[in-house]
């Protein structure tokens, strides 16, 4: 029979139609009026999309290039900065701010799990000079609270920056980072925004900015004054991906329309990133419930993120055998554990253009590999299909479906 790929990954993220004809059409000279208009229109709609009334820079990088840039521009070789690790993710701060040379203190929970606001409080020293720390970790699909540890700062260590790897977190949770105490918040194109890879972003308070001239880590393509300079006059330091911010541009236009009305046919951005938000929530919240009707068990059951469901597989079987099956039979692309976890668990993406179609179709076509490669779950056809209706009937208007 046919099969279309379809991705159900937590990045790259199934493409947006509007932003592959953006770029498409996007033959362009980076130094001219028309790429400089559509450069400070983008920066302008990210602010709304982030949530900021900071400067934003884009990179032409990865997200970890942003994590990269964070770290070498905000810390000097011997300062002393905690990061909060519970996953792979976290894990990459650590390796960051030791090739910085910083010391480092993390406070470590295992896969799956948060930390809690009482260890982060007891990990804090006075020479605490940045906090690092995910808003979701994609390894494991748990949602850290990103507000509790600002507010924890903002009351008790005034003087340490806090730095977010928010590239899952935003689009699928409602984070704000001038009302969440937040210092960078950072993402990247192949998320909820829905184009390909190799962009990345960053907002940055004017505290990070003013902390920027009493560093001196190296820097040269990724020093973030330069870029800050040169974003004013609608222009990147060096050649930008200018396709990709093309694309950029016409994702953030798609999302703003989501909540457009006959007042303002345009729609709001913020507004229409509430609804993408929600959106990823509605997903997530029907895909746990069908997976866990099935029998299987969610490995962060604790602070289940929007991002991405991370399901553990049953005792003795290999994950992978879902993931290759949901490829070999349906050409839907899941995506296995990472680092420690592979073999243990698979995770299913809910972030940027999916919907309640792609979400049954999924659904679907799991109850058909539990039926045929996992017995031992006891789940005859229907058991995951029925939960997961029931969970988007309790969270959708009945007569818009939103």
């Amino acid at each position: 029979m046919i099969r279309k790929v379809r991705l159900f990954t937590p990045g790259p993220t199934p493409l947006l139609p509007a932003a592959q004809f953006a770029m498409a059409a996007a033959d362009i000279h980076h130094r001219t009026p028309e790429f400089r208009a559509l450069y400070l229109k983008v920066l302008a709609q990210l602010k709304e999309f982030i949530g900021t009334k900071n400067d934003v820079i884009l990179l032409s990088s990865s997200g970890t290039g942003a994590m990269e840039a964070s770290v070498s521009n905000l810390t000097s070789p011997g300062d002393r900065v905690l990061v909060l690790s519970a996953g792979k993710f976290g894990e990459r701060w650590t390796a960051l701010c030791k090739n910085f040379g910083c010391e480092v203190d993390v406070v470590q929970k295992p896969y799956g799990e948060t930390f809690t606001l009482d260890e982060v409080k007891a990990a804090l020293k006075l020479e605490t000079r940045v906090v690092f720390m995910q808003g979701n970790e994609t390894s494991t699909g748990a949602r850290h609270d990103v507000e509790a540890v600002g507010a924890l700062l903002r009351e008790q260590h005034a003087d340490a920056l806090l730095v977010v790897d928010g590239i899952t977190a935003l689009g699928t949770t409602h984070m704000n980072m001038d009302t969440t105490n937040i210092d960078v918040v950072i993402g990247g194109s192949q998320k909820a925004v829905m184009i390909p890879p190799g962009l990345s972003y960053l907002a940055l308070s004017e505290r990070a900015w003013d902390r920027m001239e009493a560093t001196y880590n190296p820097r040269y393509y990724f020093d973030l004054r330069k870029e800050r300079k040169n974003a004013k006059l609608g222009e990147s330091a060096y050649t930008p991906a200018v396709a990709l911010i093309a694309a950029l541009g016409a994702a953030l236009d798609w999302i703003a329309g989501q909540a457009a009305t006959p007042e303002n046919p345009a729609g709001d951005l913020a507004q229409g990133r509430k609804k993408l938000i929600d959106n990823a929530e509605t997903i997530a919240a029907m895909t746990r419930a069908a997976v866990t009707a099935m029998g299987f068990k969610l490995f962060a059951p604790g602070g289940p993120g929007a991002a991405a469901t991370a399901i553990i597989a049953p005792e003795g079987t290999d994950s992978g055998i879902v993931v290759k099956e949901l490829k070999a039979r349906f050409g839907a692309i899941i995506t296995n554990g990472q680092g420690e976890m592979k073999g243990q668990i698979f995770r299913i993406a809910h972030l940027g253009y999916f919907d309640y179609m792609d979400t049954i179709a999924l659904i679907g076509a799991l109850e058909q590999v539990v039926v045929t490669k996992l017995p031992q779950l006891n789940a005859p056809f229907g058991t995951g299909l029925v939960a997961a209706q029931k969970a988007f009937a309790e969270r959708t208007d009945k007569s818009t479906g939103v």
